[in-house]
């Protein structure tokens, strides 16, 4: 089962400058094979289908408490995607083409099958697929795929890092490089007490550290690459068994947190008339909360 909370894993910054383009790029991030959909549905399905569990419990408590923090990943780069959007169009009377200003975006989903919002595709419109899952069922082949398909996901986030200099885009960008680093770690980590290599010798792929994004270094130097957390108050506590010694960068020790990180309240989006969302005028509204104050029982 899973808790939600009302809230994302960082505070992402309130700019009023829209930038579809950045946004496209950023779709990448979300919808695209290396993806935070990926990786979620990687983990998500070999969490599900995870044989002798009880046999190797470490390295199923390693997977399922990283599928929980990719369904934040997934969360915190569509609001990434909102906040690039917020403000590409003006509301104007249909004749006046509100939308004109957006004809010559690179992805136009976001304003012809959307309100401006994120989007299961990647960079360029194509609809994430269920057939990006790797899920062979043999642990050390899923380890050594998951190790990969990290590393994929940092490259991708690094060029995306390097597309554009939206300020929410870098915020969340930098972020998830340091969280997406972990996950390299762990997996390599993992990979070396199932088969006795040293995998970590490896890292980084791509050959750059971190620290030389701004945007991940001020993570790096609060340890937040250092941590891995188990999204349960209870369960998934063996990881450390797996998470444990220091980390192979800069060899700070590295610490197993039994629960989840604290988070920050969820951006508040607009309304956006011209794309006819929430499609609630100020009269519905008003209607609207008459009647659920009759259903409550609510007296003014």
């Amino acid at each position: 089962m899973f808790t939600r909370m009302d809230e994302i894993i960082i505070e992402i910054p309130n700019v009023e400058k829209p930038d579809p383009n950045a946004a496209a790029a950023v779709q990448e991030l979300l919808g695209g094979k290396f993806g935070e959909m990926s990786t979620l549905n990687h983990y998500l399905y070999q969490s599900f289908n995870f044989r002798s569990k009880d046999k190797l419990k470490p390295f199923y408590d390693l997977v399922m408490s990283i599928t929980t923090e990719e369904l934040g990943h997934v969360e915190l780069v569509s609001h990434a995607i909102n906040k690039c959007l917020r403000g590409s169009t003006d509301y104007k009377e249909p004749d006046k083409t509100p939308l004109g200003s957006v004809q010559d975006a690179r992805l136009s989903y976001h304003f012809l099958s959307g309100a401006q919002g994120a989007m299961p595709f990647d960079s360029m419109g194509n609809p994430w697929t269920g057939s990006n899952v790797f899920n062979s069922g043999n642990l050390v082949e899923d380890l050594l795929h998951n190790f990969f398909l990290e590393c994929g996901a940092r490259t991708h986030k690094m060029k995306v890092y390097e597309m554009t200099d939206h300020p929410a885009a870098r915020a969340v960008v930098g972020f998830l490089l340091v969280r997406g680093g972990v996950h390299v770690v762990a997996y390599a980590k993992a990979l070396e007490i199932a088969t006795g290599v040293n995998v970590t010798k490896l890292v980084p792929i791509p050959s750059l550290s971190n620290k030389s994004f701004n945007e991940a270094r001020k993570y790096e130097e609060k340890g937040v690459h250092t941590k891995l957390y188990t999204w349960s108050d209870t369960d998934f506590s063996t990881i450390d068994q797996i998470w444990k010694g220091t980390h192979p960068e800069d060899a700070l020790p590295l610490e197993v947190i039994q629960g989840s990180p604290k988070g920050f309240p969820i951006p508040e989006a607009p309304s956006v008339e011209e794309e006819f969302a929430p499609g609630i005028s100020a009269e519905d509204f008003k209607a609207v909360a008459k009647r659920l104050k009759q259903e409550g029982n609510i007296k003014e």
